[in-house]
């Protein structure tokens, strides 16, 4: 009889066991598995301590060495976040950035520097609430709201010239 790759000598029955060593490759290692928030809390943690624009696979990289690798597990996280109103999905970028304005609801703005890549995250209550109008009156029901500017920031403007 073979069991797991070893050969067992003599009839298996229930009166006569016998322990068998399982291959190294077959151990399951025991997982601690954590809680969506404490998920969460460490994908927050490091989209705001890398200060950028990340895609979710380097993410995934920042936060490995915490436990979180899975990559279906990072986008839920991210979704979380994103439905929270603690990060934004930068679709121009296909990039998630943490959120640096927690009270505007879903209705985020960015300036997006396509020379140094910075992002600034800010507020423009009066576009806003232009694009609101415009959607009411057509019957159009926003779920959500970013609006990306891309050009140049400041400092590149400034060193062109």
């Amino acid at each position: 009889i073979s069991i797991f790759g070893a050969d067992l000598p003599g009839p298996l029955d229930a009166v006569q066991l016998s322990v068998v060593e399982m291959p190294a490759g077959m151990i399951k290692k025991p997982t601690k598995r954590r809680s969506a928030a404490d998920q969460d809390k460490i994908i927050v943690e490091a989209l705001r301590g890398v200060g950028r624009p990340v895609s979710a696979y380097e993410l995934i990289e920042q936060v490995r060495g915490k436990g979180v690798s899975a990559p279906p597990t990072v986008y839920r996280a991210l979704q979380r976040l994103i439905d929270d109103g603690l990060a934004h999905r930068l679709e121009s970028l296909n990039a998630f950035v943490a959120c640096d304005h927690p009270h505007h609801s879903g209705r985020a703005v960015f300036a997006i520097c396509d020379s140094c890549g910075t992002v600034k995250e800010f507020d423009s209550p009066v576009a806003v609430k232009g694009l609101q109008t415009w959607a009411g009156k057509n019957d159009f029901h926003i779920r959500s709201m970013t609006m990306e500017l891309r050009g140049r920031c400041g400092d590149c403007t400034a060193s062109q010239d």
